[in-house]
This record gives C-alpha cells, structure tokens and sequence, in this order.
C-alpha cells in the first residue's frame, strides 16, 4: 500500500512523459500484463495519470541507456541554468544602471520604481492572459515571451540535445506551460536581481533619492500614489512608507542644473525612500511574480497529467489496465466436455464469486489475480504453487489451506505426478478442491475440449471425493 501512495502523490515531471512517449511506441506487453498490473494499482483506477506514471516508472528499465527523457531533461536543466544566470546579471546591471549616483543630482527614484512595480505587473497581466488561452497551439503572447525565443537560441550551441528534443512529439499545450513557467521564472531572477542591486548600492554608497517627472504632479498627489503602493506594509512596517514632508523634501526640479540647497540640508532624509523601494520591489516584482510562479507550476503539472492521456496508446494501455479480459462465462458444460464429463463424475459448470484461497499450478501471483478478475472471483487470497517452489514450500501452503480451494492449473500442459502428490497433500487439509483447466489469454482462458479431458482422466485416476473440476 504505501508503494501506491508513493506512486499516486509522487510529482510527475517531463521524463515521465518522454518515458512513456518512448514506452508506448516499442510497447510489448500483453493486456494479461496490462490487466494483472492494473489490478495491483486498483486504488489509482479514478487517477489515470498516476496509472500511467505507475506503469511507466515499472516499465522503464526496458528502455535502452542512456534514456532520452535523462538527455533532454539534461539539457532543459543546463538551457534553463543559463538563463536564469543571465537574467540574474541582467537584473543587477540594470539595478546598478538605475541607481546610478554621480553625487551631485540625486537618482531619480521614478525609473527604479517603473521597473520594479509597472514594469512586474504589466508582464503578470499579460502572463495571466497566455495561461487562460494556453490551451491554444498558436498563443502569440507565449511566442512573445523572451524565454521562448532564449532557449531556442541557446540551442543553438546544443544542436545534437535540441533534435532530440525535437524528435519527441510533445503535446502543444504542455509546451505552452514550460514557456510560461520558465517566462515566470527568468522574470523572478530578474527581479531578485533588481533587488540585489538596491540592497548593494544602499549599504555600499550615501544614495540620495529624489523624484522628479514632467507630469503635472503635485507633492500631495505623489504622496497619495505612492502611499496607495505601500498599502500591503503600510499597516505594519510604517518606516517604509514615505511621509508628506519627505515626498515634498525629495522633489526635485532639473531647471537649473544643480540641486537645491534645502535638498542638501536634507540629504540624509532624502536617503530613507530605499525601505519604500525595498519593500516595493520585495512585494510587486518578487513575491506576487513567485505567486505567479505557483500557479505556473501548477498549471504546468496539470498540463503534463492531460498530455499523459494525448499520447498513442495511452488510451487503450488504461483500457486494458481497468477493463476485465473476459467478463461473460457459460452457464453450462460445453459438449465436448461430455466425454470427460462420464468418466468423472464430480465436475461443475460455474464457479463461486469467493473462495477460501486460490492457487495456480506454475502460474504467477501477477497471473493469477488476472485470471481472477476474469472469472470474477473476489476477496480470496492468491498463491502460486509448483513451477519453481520447493517441495517444503508446497507442503506448507497445503498445511495451512482449509475450506475450499479453487486451484487454476494450464490445461495445454497434462498433469504431472508432482501435481498428484501436491493434491492428494491438498486433499487431506481442505474441504474441497476446485480444479480449473484454463486456456491461453488469447483464447480468453478458456481450454478446448480435448484439454479438459485429458484433467478429467487423469483426476478420476486420484479418484479423490473432496476434488472437483470445472468444465
């Protein structure tokens, strides 16, 4: 049980989708192997993206090394890395680049906060836009992302990793949702950039902030949008809320061509808005862009779960996990049973729904709760006996038998005398045996005429009262 869980909660990523994209095209696994793994996973049957992981995660030992899906991760890693670490420098360069202090004028603290609040929220309005329409192959605002047109470039350097990337068919819409997520990504390293510089050149250099705009503003208008911006700290780290008499100290007039000499009296005040720019960058450029980012990644995660399910075969490998090989039998002895039927007289029809325990002669636990299913036969335990077990092993699986046992046995392969001997070991512990001669899984188990015959001979041989066989 917790192997299930670990497989249902377990996050998926893109290898799981380039493993089962390769999986399904050299696919040789019957549907008894795709119903027998379906039916030990039976608690993901209403999640058939966590079946498709679970199966993918068993099945991917058969694909040759060194695995695509490792080689493409690897390269989206290194291809991610690089970006991020350039939009990194980039932000600090344009942070630097923005505070820029000659000493004689004080920056203009407009542009920083263009970048850091104006700049963020446009972007993030925009980037909420592609993600309601990223359902759509064509989305022009994800092919206006910067993070689309980087990584293709980056490519360039990486042409042997970008083919086969290309060589995998992958879903439009989870590509969509990779630009949008990295585009989130590369913004917030961006922005931790900005910040960076702010916090560098403030504890490095005596910054005096000033602001000045060709805008008709007035101290009080600027003050009253300026406090509007600090509203989610404002209520509690009021030091980094800008005052009147600040906002009116630091507002600073270019005609002339110096600053004014009550700016200079002032010159320690006006170094005090870069708590304001800190804490506007720190909530509009970071943590609402890390918001953003959040509901990227799940979109992303959500995206890959459905583009499990566009995949060839995907439909019909679930199908043959959750649907029974048979689900009809018949309700009486076949005719060719007829002869079998009177040289033994103990042999029934139909089977129970339950049964103490359910054995199989050289037939896999895996099998067997295949062939259960199949037959319809629930809550009863599965043991395979004979094949490859030891003779004490079979000996103390008929020792702890009891009640009735329904005992599956390959009806192409006549008996042998180790069966004999483990069913008269059978017979002296249990109430009553159930043989079943099955047939191969192509023919739906069921065996032939000629088969069940050759059983019923030889067990009216054992000529045990307590062995019965089905026909």
């Amino acid at each position: 049980m917790n192997s299930l869980k670990r497989h249902k909660y377990c996050p998926m990523h893109l290898q799981t989708y380039i493993d089962l994209y390769e999986l399904l095209q050299h696919d040789r696994t019957t549907p008894q192997e795709r119903r027998a793994f379906g039916l030990a996973h039976e608690t993901m049957r209403d999640n058939p993206s966590a079946q498709l992981h679970a199966w993918t995660q068993v099945y991917r030992q058969q694909l040759k090394r060194p695995l695509l899906s490792e080689q493409v991760d690897m390269f989206l890693y290194h291809t991610t890395l690089i970006l991020v670490v350039t939009a990194l420098v980039l932000g600090l360069f344009s942070g630097i680049g923005l505070l820029s202090y000659s000493g004689k004028e004080p920056v203009n603290l407009i542009y920083f906060l263009a970048m850091v609040v104006f700049v963020p929220l446009v972007t993030m309005g925009l980037s909420l836009i592609a993600m309601l329409r990223a359902n759509r192959a064509k989305n022009l605002l994800v092919h206006l992302s910067p993070a689309y047109w980087m990584e293709r470039f980056v490519a360039l350097f990486s042409k042997a990793h970008a083919q086969k990337l290309s060589s995998v068919q992958i879903n439009p819409l989870l590509l969509n949702w990779m630009v949008i997520k990295r585009s989130q990504l590369l913004a917030l390293t961006f922005s931790l950039g900005l910040l960076i510089a702010l916090l560098g050149v403030v504890a490095t250099r005596d910054v005096a902030f000033a602001w000045s705009t060709t805008l008709d503003l007035s101290d009080t208008q600027f003050y009253t949008f300026v406090h509007t911006l600090a509203f989610p700290w404002r209520s509690w780290l009021p030091s980094a809320v800008p005052s009147l008499e600040l906002v009116s100290q630091s507002h600073y007039f270019r005609l002339g061509g110096k600053v004014s000499e009550t700016m200079v009296a002032h010159a320690a005040l006006l170094g005090t808005w870069w708590q304001f720019l800190a804490m506007a960058t720190l909530f509009y450029a970071v943590l609402l862009r890390t918001v953003l980012l959040s509901l990227a990644t799940a979109g992303y995660r959500r995206a890959l779960r459905k583009a499990l399910l566009t995949l060839d075969g995907a439909k019909l490998l679930l199908k043959d996990m959750n649907e029974p090989l048979i689900t009809t039998q018949a309700e009486e002895a076949e005719p060719a049973f007829e002869q079998g039927s009177e040289a033994y007289a103990r042999v029934i029809s139909t089977l129970e729904t339950s049964y103490d325990a359910v054995q199989g002669w050289a037939i896999s636990h895996a099998i067997l709760t295949t062939i259960c299913d199949a037959f319809g036969i629930t809550s009863a335990p599965c043991r395979e006996i004979g094949g490859n077990n030891a003779l004490e092993q079979d000996r103390e699986i008929a020792e702890r038998s009891h009640g009735e046992v329904l005992l599956f046995v390959k009806a192409w392969e006549p008996p042998t005398m180790d069966f004999v001997d483990y069913l008269r070991m059978l017979a002296d512990t249990v109430e009553r045996i159930v043989v079943v001669p099955i047939g191969t899984v192509e023919n739906g188990f069921t065996a032939s005429g000629k088969e069940v015959d050759v059983w019923l001979r030889k067990i009216a041989q054992i000529d045990e009262e307590r062995v019965w066989v089905k026909v």
